[in-house]
């Protein structure tokens, strides 16, 4: 098959065609610079989807739980994409795909994209080319959108900068309320959702996420805030709650449409976007601009003829000059 421009593709894309997508899609995670016109205009026809983070610590039972919410949503006519962010293999750099293996009842519905990416080395729980497919499933007629994290850690909280509802998954049994205040959950999360609720022990999880959202609240604001985190005891294998979940995130959609909350949270994205965008951009230059100045630099250091700090130094000014002479004349 011929090469098709993405440019060209971006029309195919625009018209709905998901094998068009998907190849979009894998442009931008190659990082493809053929392709980044065509995603420069993907961005400015993107912003009607409403795009749903969901994220939790490993073993809380996201991927269950995405595939429910989704079968919830088509009962109701949407239609659903997913971007799936697995762990990368640290031998081929690939996800490893049990998102997508735990999603196979969805994968023959016309009117769901499902979508594993890997981290490739990413922190923050994201792929780098995550919020690009976001938009490229936007603009092939999707308008709800999941992005499910790898799996929080202390610092992976990015999703709370990439999405417009924020789902924090628990589950009981895995010590979810200490690790809700180490890694900083509490701050991120527009819902909170306990899973495995059928469990006899769901019920001191709730209660505890509920006591600190409540002094988190009484101690950080004053007034009533516009939004107030809830929190959600489901069941994916009995089905428990999801409504209720669906409900809730509809909700605070509406409450984005009707307040400054959705102008702040779309000025949190884009300056997310525009930070990660440009360190992208800037490994990609500085990586090549360095190919040849690295390797004397480090000779020299093998020898310990300087030190790592001002070989790193010198290696810094001499690619910025290499590389960026003429955006900085």
């Amino acid at each position: 098959m011929s090469y098709i421009p993405s440019l060209a593709l971006l029309e195919q894309v625009a018209a709905g065609n998901i094998r068009a997508a998907g190849r979009m899609i894998s442009r931008a995670e190659i990082g493809l610079a053929e392709a980044r016109p065509a995603l420069a205009q993907i961005y400015r026809r993107a912003g009607q989807a409403h795009v749903i983070g969901l994220t939790g610590v490993p073993g809380s039972g996201k991927s269950t739980l995405v595939a429910r919410l989704t079968a919830a949503l088509r009962a109701r006519g949407a239609r659903v994409g997913i971007v799936a962010v697995d762990p990368s293999s640290p031998y081929s750099g690939g996800a490893i795909l049990g998102d997508r293996i735990r999603m196979t009842e969805l994968a023959n519905d016309p009117d769901v994209f499902i979508r594993s990416m890997a981290t490739r080395g990413a922190t923050g729980g994201m792929a780098r080319a995550a919020l690009d497919a976001v938009d490229i499933l936007d603009v092939a007629g999707f308008r709800t959108i999941i992005i499910e994290t790898v799996g929080v850690g202390q610092d992976e909280v990015e999703i709370a900068r990439a999405s417009d509802t924020t789902v924090v998954v628990s589950a009981p049994g895995l010590g979810d309320e200490i690790q809700a205040i180490k890694a900083g959950i509490l701050e991120i999360a527009d819902i909170h959702v306990v899973s495995k609720c059928d469990r006899d022990d769901a019920n001191r999880t709730l209660t505890d996420l509920k006591q600190m959202l409540t002094l988190g609240t009484l101690s950080a604001m004053q007034g009533k805030p516009a939004w107030q985190v809830p929190v959600v005891g489901v069941s994916a294998y009995t089905g428990q709650g999801i409504d209720d979940l669906l409900m809730r995130i509809v909700q605070h959609r509406d409450v984005l449409a009707a307040t400054d909350l959705g102008l702040q949270r779309r000025r949190r994205v884009a300056a997310f976007r525009l930070e990660k965008t440009a360190q992208t951009m800037l490994l990609e230059r500085f990586a090549n601009a360095a190919r040849d100045i690295a390797p004397p630099l480090a000779d020299t250091l093998a020898l310990r003829g300087t030190d790592p700090y001002a070989a790193a130094q010198t290696l810094i000014a001499r690619t910025l000059r290499k590389e960026y002479a003429d955006d900085l004349a």
